[in-house]
């Protein structure tokens, strides 16, 4: 009868140093379920990205704060257009000596106490701070859907220009005013808030979001976003539209508001990103303008 695997003694973060005061040897933490993530620091294998922080900050002051991309997803913003490489981005005191690694992406700046939150039980940089991080080195559609999903989070609107204030001087802020103009609760999803960007930078109208067109007192659809003057809509076709469910309501929908007189045009992310100048010339055309 064959012996039963031993079972990993590495269950969550630790480095070498504490590895050693639990009894955790090296030939456990050779374990085919554990990953080492940095010089002296492992995790199972399966673990999470709250995980990933903790290892992370394991090696790090104790007054860093996670922050960026990290403090984003901490707070269940997806921000789209840049990819996720892995690694956790903290934010330490201009004065420490810390470079970055495999794992983490070091950022230095002071990070005032009203400016954090603990979360998970990690302390991020709070919403408003993690915003104007992101604006320093975000495409301007990316920030406008992370400013899409604070608003439709019942962040307050009139809080923006109070960031602003308090960050004048820092990079990103020029293109993070540029961006709170135009933030809106009623954005679908990530991907469509970035369509839109592209529209309004464009000079096109801004569409209605979210509308809801009814014939007659009857529901036909809700839209993501609707010039109604022009009986013109616009539909971000994401993934989930792939799913067979989703995809023939899609095509009952889409019977029911061309029989009403509208104007419907679809995109998907390779349109958006792809070819972005013939969906605006698309756009413009059903527009008459």
């Amino acid at each position: 009868m064959p012996t039963p695997p031993v079972p990993p003694r590495v269950t969550g973060p630790i480095d070498r140093s504490r590895a050693e005061a639990a009894g955790v040897t090296d030939w456990h933490l050779r374990h085919r379920e554990v990953v080492r993530t940095s010089r002296n620091t492992y995790l199972p294998h399966l673990a999470g990205e709250l995980d990933r922080v903790r290892a992370v900050l394991l090696g790090a002051p104790e007054d860093a704060v996670v922050s960026h991309l990290t403090a984003a997803r901490t707070w269940g913003f997806e921000v789209p257009l840049v990819p996720d490489d892995g690694r956790v981005h903290l934010t330490v005191r201009p004065e420490a000596r810390l470079r970055h690694r495999r794992d983490r992406r070091i950022h230095f700046s002071a990070v005032p106490a009203p400016e954090t939150r603990r979360r998970h039980g990690v302390v991020v940089t709070s919403p408003s701070r993690t915003w104007i991080d992101l604006a320093a080195s975000l495409p301007p559609a990316a920030l406008l859907a992370v400013t899409d999903q604070m608003l439709a989070r019942g962040f307050p609107e009139d809080e923006f220009p109070v960031i602003l204030r308090r960050s004048a001087g820092r990079r990103g802020v020029a293109t993070a005013r540029r961006v709170a103009e135009r933030g809106n609760a009623g954005s679908g999803s990530p991907m469509e808030s970035v369509l839109r960007w592209l529209l309004l930078e464009a000079g096109l109208p801004e569409p209605v979001l979210q509308q809801v067109v009814r014939v007659d007192g009857r529901f036909v659809g809700q839209v993501d976003m609707a010039w109604p003057d022009r009986k013109v809509l616009v539909e971000f076709d994401g993934d989930v539209h792939r799913e067979r469910r989703v995809f023939v309501d899609d095509l009952r929908r889409q019977n029911g508001l061309v029989l009403a007189g509208w104007t419907i045009l679809r995109f998907s992310s390779a349109d958006v990103l792809g070819r972005p100048e013939q969906v605006l010339a698309t756009i413009r055309a059903a527009l008459g303008l």
